[in-house]
């Protein structure tokens, strides 16, 4: 095997080594040549299970080629404890670079919650947000459960341990209880609210009580700071990093393994070397790098 042979097939199986290495991480990018780059994390559906969306916010945190990061939601809520975990995650976040929100069809509720999280909120003027406000809903299927007889038998430690059972009402004591833990939890949301908005308390709490917006409203009672999309979200999310423009390079999370070249090198060559392969029209290389992509 001639020296020029030895030399290739070595620079083959480090690169190998390395790509393998990262993409057993995964832990985000490996560059040659970092640039300039702008984060962008997606939120969307129920929030419910965090802990892949809390491990991105960790790596764009951390990852010191991304100056800024956008924040795109489109969800309706979710439940309290995952909305909480990751709007603290997304606030440390906030303490280190720019975090600009973009909100979709829907950021409401628990979307509005992680929204506060940003320092600039930009919607739609038909995106429907706000719902401030927390819900508990319960189901009683005692007259049921007796028309199919059906009959139920519990044995609990404390007056309380059924509370909610769908085999009976609530007492009045434990609607009271639940209620009291609806309110806390509803106070919370409010805190969370006014740290991150500067709007009048007595001007905008007859609004706390879980009604919705339109994007349009939300901006005349000060919920969020500009009327735009995520082009406008990124803009402003560059302009708060110094940037004189939107990077080229978007360090966009996603839930699958990127190719080698994606990972030795970057996004932004990537699509340079796309233009070239288009400009000279050679199918043939085109085809050869798409391989090496899905390597």
């Amino acid at each position: 095997m001639s020296r020029g042979v030895k030399a290739i097939v070595f620079i083959a199986i480090v690169s190998v080594a390395v790509a393998f290495a990262v993409g057993l991480s995964g832990r985000g990018r490996l560059d040659l040549f970092p640039s300039e780059a702008l984060g962008v994390l997606r939120i969307e559906g129920a929030i419910l299970d965090v802990d892949w969306y809390m491990e991105q916010v960790e790596i764009l945190r951390s990852d010191h080629s991304v100056k800024a990061v956008v924040l795109r939601i489109d969800s309706p809520g979710g439940a309290i404890a995952p909305t909480q975990e990751l709007h603290a995650e997304l606030v440390k976040l906030r303490e280190e670079k720019p975090l600009v929100v973009s909100m979709g069809t829907v950021a409401a509720s628990g979307g509005y919650y992680l929204s506060c999280a940003g320092e600039w909120i930009v919607c739609n003027p038909g995106t429907i947000t706000g719902s401030i406000g927390v819900i508990m809903e319960l189901t009683n299927l005692e007259e049921l459960f007796g028309k199919l007889g059906i009959k139920s038998r519990t044995i609990k430690s404390g007056d309380h341990k059924d509370m909610g059972s769908p085999f009976r009402e609530l007492t009045p004591e434990e609607e009271k209880l639940l209620l009291d833990m609806i309110m806390d939890t509803h106070e919370q949301f409010v805190e969370t609210v006014m740290e991150a908005r500067r709007v009048d308390y007595e001007a905008i709490a007859p609004y706390f009580d879980g009604r919705v917006f339109t994007g349009r409203q939300a901006l005349k009672l000060g919920l969020v700071d500009e009327l735009g999309n995520i082009n406008d979200a990124m803009r402003k999310a560059s302009e708060l990093a110094g940037l004189k423009e939107v990077p080229e390079e978007i360090f966009e999370p996603e839930q699958k393994r990127r190719g080698l070249l994606s990972i030795l090198f970057g996004r932004s060559l990537l699509k340079k070397l796309d233009a070239l392969v288009d400009a000279a029209g050679w199918g043939g290389a085109d085809r050869a790098l798409q391989l090496w992509r899905a390597f």
